[in-house]
């Protein structure tokens, strides 16, 4: 059960977000996804309660989370009863029989047997783009995607500053490998759900025999494997999102931030919860970056663009290199906001086909190609793979504004970069 904080009327935030979220979806709930708890959200809590054998309180606490995670998930277990039947559990919960056996595969659907533990997906999609991304929200999601679609998995990559995990999934089976990765900045937390929505439709897609983008989704899984890493940088995500308010490492956080007034808390929060900027700590350019940043007033812990005590001092950056480092990526996207421009140089290094293959990204998406502007050329995780391997690394900057972007701005960012996403995984062949 993922750590859920207990709440009620009165309350605000992410936790009363996915609170809605889920007993919108359980039909309860009518009013807005608005991380407000009124009595609208407590007479729907209470109706809950009392229909699914809680105390009808109107607090969400343990037990009432313990109930409700399923449907924030999007499955849940059950075991085989008398007279079930693959099709019949399928019309019992108004999903189709196919996403039911894409969920249990093995399982000979003329041999089941009661006691049987089965999956069974809800019937709506598991990734919800419209309530904070925070890293609770991120591994419920996780574990709904590896759930309802074993051909998933799910593994831990590392764990931050506060010991929460760092996750990478993998889908496909290709001896083609491409890395995907995202919120390397806390505030840029959009591209978490933009690189899970993406795994969601592709999975869909392959279990249904369909296409992601136009292209046949079994085609791709079978050419190459996919690894994405949607939150690098999960603590500062908490901190933006709402998630983190309290305890030792928001109040030094603040302290943090008070010594940058012109910088907004939490919303301009770019580092990791101690203050040092994940995508400033690769060993590509540091010392460059590090006289760049100091030239700037960015000389200690700071929201964004401290470049560290050294290189790959901090848990996360260290997760993304020993990721690589453990991997034959042939190509890379990293994913970050605003500008609605891909960046895909490093100094003079020249990829084979990098040019090229940048053009056909932003032919895709409508984004412009672009070098890496100076004050930002050095450190960075792009920099870092290109200058290691001589292979495609992109930095992708979606959305427009000031982060952290709106939600209302995900579905045209996800439009944008779904042809970027797709292509990615055959450009080097």
């Amino acid at each position: 059960m993922a750590n859920f904080k207990i709440i009620s009327e009165g309350s605000r935030g992410p936790y009363v977000s996915m609170l809605q979220l889920a007993l919108t979806r359980s039909g309860y709930y009518r009013g807005e996804l608005d991380g407000i708890f009124g009595p609208l959200t407590r007479s729907a809590l209470r109706a809950y309660q009392s229909a699914w054998g809680l105390a009808p309180d109107g607090v969400a606490g343990e037990l009432t989370w313990a109930s409700l995670e399923s449907w924030l998930t999007g499955y849940f277990r059950r075991a085989v009863r008398p007279g079930d039947t693959l099709y019949s559990l399928a019309r019992t919960y108004g999903i189709t029989l196919r996403a039911l056996e894409t969920a249990n595969p093995g399982v000979d659907p003329f041999r089941l047997s009661v006691g049987q533990r089965l999956t069974v997906p809800r019937a709506f999609d598991v990734v919800y783009t419209g309530i904070p991304f925070t890293p609770t929200y991120m591994e419920l999601c996780v574990l709904g995607l590896a759930a309802r679609y074993p051909f998933i998995t799910a593994t831990e990559a590392g764990r931050s500053v506060m010991g929460r995990p760092i996750w990478a999934l993998k889908i496909g089976e290709g001896e083609n490998q491409v890395f995907h990765n995202g919120a390397h900045h806390a505030n840029e937390w959009i591209t978490s759900p933009l690189l899970m929505k993406f795994l969601e439709n592709y999975a869909r897609a392959r279990s249904r025999g369909t296409t992601v983008f136009g292209q046949s989704a079994e085609t791709l899984y079978g050419l190459t494997t996919l690894y994405s890493m949607p939150m690098v940088n999960p603590d500062g995500v908490a901190l933006v999102t709402g998630e983190l308010t309290d305890g030792a490492y928001f109040e030094r956080a603040r302290e943090i931030a008070a010594d940058y007034p012109a910088i907004p808390f939490p919303n301009g929060w770019k580092a990791n919860i101690r203050g040092v900027d994940p995508n400033l700590q690769y060993p590509a350019g540091w010392t460059e970056a590090r006289e760049i940043k100091f030239a700037q007033g960015y000389v200690s812990p700071a929201p964004r663009d401290y470049v560290g005590a050294a290189p790959l001092e901090i848990p996360e950056s260290r997760a993304a290199y020993n990721f690589t480092r453990a991997h034959d990526f042939s190509l890379t996207l990293s994913y970050h906001t605003q500008g609605e421009v891909i960046y895909w140089k490093y100094l003079d290094y020249l990829p084979e086909n990098s040019y090229e293959i940048g053009r056909r990204f932003a032919a895709v998406s409508g984004y412009s190609l672009e070098l890496t502007p100076a004050q930002s050329s050095y450190a960075g995780y792009k920099d870092w793979f290109i200058s290691s391997y001589d292979r495609p690394g992109y930095t992708v900057e979606v959305g427009r504004g000031t982060a952290p972007l709106p939600l209302t701005q995900f579905d045209d960012i996800y439009r944008a970069n779904e042809g970027i996403l797709t292509l990615s995984l055959t450009a080097t062949l």
